[in-house]
């Protein structure tokens, strides 16, 4: 039977698409195990040093193991954010640091293939790890963190004398009683030298010391009773009677704390988002309202005083990275949406009861009137809309006055600068982080194949370098952009664009470097430059 195909004259050679093909595979496949290592080994070991401090709040509560796994399951996605662009880097420098110590590097650039060429892949990979990030960081981090935030909290009311540290004011019951104690034993809940602050009145503050007590909850398990001995009760009244002190003395007394209960209850709702807790948009949106309370601020500070307004003018606040995926991410809602004619779109809300016009030279300032409040019962005079002057005579208020209300809108800018800040660190930190699964690629590929024979020691020494100069400019740039020092864009993406700059001018120089498998351009450069020295020295005493 003849055969359907010609009788071969010669090796077989693959077309170069499809040995191109083979050779993105291989080099992808190369990588993808020790990616896969890497980064199941250092999110678990970040996983349990967070663990092992927050151990305390979980031990010995009588929590249910789906408890202890939902909370173990919400501590992950905060690690993998900080630990894959790590495993990126530490699969680079293993997987080329291999190829270059087998010869395959060598065998690469013996069939034509540049090293460009070879490293296209990974970086096209590290592209779409960066893509992927982006999102995991905009919608799954945050997510997680805020239920992760509020099953702290649900745990840390379960039990809550576990929670009790000594020589630290606790919060017993958030925002009203608080518990110093010098020592606690915890097999008899007994406490010595306890201080209480009790903040459940706003009209009246109460302090409490005993020289001991006596923890338990009631039968219920929903209430904590503290019964106190040996001890005095110190109460002021600031806003009825602050000349008024009242002290009392007691041999036996009872606190009881409501809704400290032994049961766990669940938060369905959760509380007020952190920065750390909202998406990118919710950020950004948050940004742009600190940013117009700022300003409003400002423009009634200058009112007020015009020289403390010239030695507070706020900074201007760039869109960033923040306003572009926005933007980016809501076109097509934005393009469909129906703008709101003028009239029915919300006037801004003043800040203040009344409005201060801009005096002119020589003359007090005009003060206008508000506008009238559609509650006010019936036969009250009616005022005049705003922007009428009041025609009875105004006092100007006293320079001690105005000084007072000048500091009250200074303060509000400050913490509104403060919001704007920290909002927009955080959203350059996310796309920062991103970007470098990215950079870490350009960095590691090229070190990786000038030190051929490093091995697990290169790959380990150069990624805590590179990780420990990357996190720390990320620590000082977040501590200094916070504080209002630099700009949130400079202070994220610096430590990024130095890393770049030097794996894009590395990358660049590949095909050209002196390394060979017996050693690395850089004992080769020394070995060149004693041998020159030696050359010259003989030419000298010759």
């Amino acid at each position: 039977m003849a055969s359907r195909f010609p009788p071969a004259s010669g090796p077989i050679i693959a077309p170069r698409a499809d040995l191109l093909k083979i050779i993105t595979k291989y080099v992808l496949r190369e990588h993808l195990t020790p990616l896969v290592f890497s980064l199941s080994a250092l999110t678990s070991l970040l996983l349990l040093n967070y663990v092992a401090k927050r151990l305390g709040e979980l031990v010995g509560k009588d929590l249910p193991w789906t408890v202890i796994a939902e909370f173990l399951l919400l501590s992950v996605p905060f690690t993998v954010a900080m630990t894959l662009p790590m495993a990126v880097l530490v699969s680079t420098l293993h997987a080329f640091s291999r190829l270059a110590s087998e010869n395959e590097i060598t065998a690469f650039k013996a069939s034509g293939l540049s090293m460009q060429r070879l490293m296209w892949p990974i970086v096209v990979a590290g592209m779409f790890l960066t893509v992927g990030m982006i999102w995991f960081n905009d919608q799954v981090l945050p997510a997680a963190n805020h239920r992760l935030t509020t099953l702290t909290n649900d745990i840390a009311r379960k039990k809550p004398t576990f929670a009790l540290r000594e020589q630290v004011i606790n919060e017993v019951s958030p925002g009203k009683i608080f518990l110093r104690a010098v020592h606690l034993d915890r097999a008899t809940n007994r406490l010595r030298d306890v201080t209480i602050y009790d903040l459940s009145n706003p009209q009246n503050r109460r302090t409490i010391r005993a020289d001991s007590g006596l923890l338990g909850l009631s039968t219920d398990q929903r209430d904590l009773n503290l019964t106190l001995f040996d001890g005095e009760m110190v109460e002021l009244s600031p806003q009825t009677d602050p000349t008024r002190l009242q002290r009392m003395f007691f041999r036996h007394d009872l606190l009881k704390v409501r809704g400290i209960g032994n049961s766990l209850e669940r938060d369905t709702v959760g509380g007020e988002k952190s920065d750390r807790e909202m998406t990118v948009c919710e950020l950004q949106r948050r940004v742009e309202r600190s940013a117009q309370l700022r300003d409003s601020s400002y423009a009634a500070l200058k009112l007020l005083d015009s020289k403390l307004a010239k030695q507070l003018r706020p900074r201007p606040v760039s869109g960033g990275m923040g306003a572009l995926y926005c933007r980016a991410l809501f076109r097509v809602a934005d393009a469909r949406a129906t703008p709101a004619p003028p009239s029915a779109r919300p006037a801004k809300a003043s800040l203040f009861p009344f409005e201060w016009q801009a005096p002119s030279s020589g003359q007090a300032p005009v003060v206008q009137s508000p506008r009238p409040s559609q509650s006010a019962p019936a036969g009250a005079p009616v005022q005049a809309p705003m922007g009428t002057p009041i025609t009875t005579p105004v006092e100007t208020p006293d320079p001690g006055g105005r000084s007072v209300l000048a500091e009250g809108i200074r303060l509000q800018m400050g913490n509104a600068q403060q919001t704007i800040d920290g909002n927009q660190v955080e959203i350059e930190k996310k796309f920062a982080i991103a970007a470098a699964c990215t950079i870490f690629v350009l960095l590691g590929a090229p070190i990786a194949l000038r030190f051929p024979r490093g091995g697990v020691g290169m790959t380990i020494g150069v990624s805590l370098g590179v990780f420990g100069l990357y996190y720390v400019g990320l620590i000082v740039g977040e501590s200094l952009a916070r504080r209002g020092f630099l700009s949130a864009f400079w202070a994220m993406w610096a430590a990024n664009f130095i890393l770049l700059a030097i794996g894009t001018v590395l990358t660049a120089r590949l095909g050209r470097e002196g390394t060979t498998s017996r050693g690395s351009e850089t004992s080769e450069f020394w070995s060149r430059l004693r041998q020159r020295l030696w050359r010259s020295r003989t030419a000298e005493v010759s």
